[in-house]
């Protein structure tokens, strides 16, 4: 039986102010380990506050009325490529394996299409990340390139970097 059997699980819902200061956790613990997301500093409150609030769209999905991942999504470039979105996840560790990350990468393409965006666009998939890899195929997204030791980890070493693309409209 899997702990999130019998939980109540939404879909996602666009972030509330008091909800910040668990996605700001969740969201440091995967800067802070260092696999992943290109940040090396953890976002202060003020930062997080401010950071969450200027893109796009952002969003939450609960579990048992927790917090348990997030997403970001943004503009991938501007002006005339301003069209193509970015979009950043993250899922508690408490959870992860158990198909949050499914239900907001799944909703960001949704969130995507209404506002505009013709695609969707990962510019820095960690070769590593095995998961998210399987997770971002499995939906459809194609894989469109590499880039030599693109990311550097958090213990100095170096991998290669992916780039996923996948229509929105």
């Amino acid at each position: 039986m899997s702990a999130l059997d019998g939980l109540t699980m939404r879909v996602t819902r666009p972030y509330r102010e008091e909800d910040v200061a668990a996605m700001m956790e969740i969201w440091n613990a995967v800067v802070e380990a260092g696999r992943a997301f290109p940040q090396t500093d953890p976002l202060t409150a003020e930062e997080a506050s401010a950071f969450f609030a200027e893109q796009s769209h952002t969003a939450v999905a609960t579990v048992a009325g927790r917090v348990a991942g997030l997403y970001i999504l943004h503009p991938n470039n501007v002006g005339r490529c301003g069209h193509v979105s970015n979009a950043s996840y993250a899922v508690s560790s408490e959870v992860r394996g158990h198909g949050v990350g499914r239900l907001l990468v799944e909703d960001s393409l949704r969130q995507a299409a209404r506002l505009g965006f013709r695609g969707l666009q990962f510019n820095a998939v960690v070769a590593s990340n095995e998961r998210a890899i399987a997770l971002y195929e499995d939906l459809g997204f194609q894989r469109i390139g590499r880039i030599p030791d693109g990311f550097r980890n958090k213990d100095g070493v170096y991998e290669d970097t992916f780039i996923y693309y996948h229509e929105t409209a």
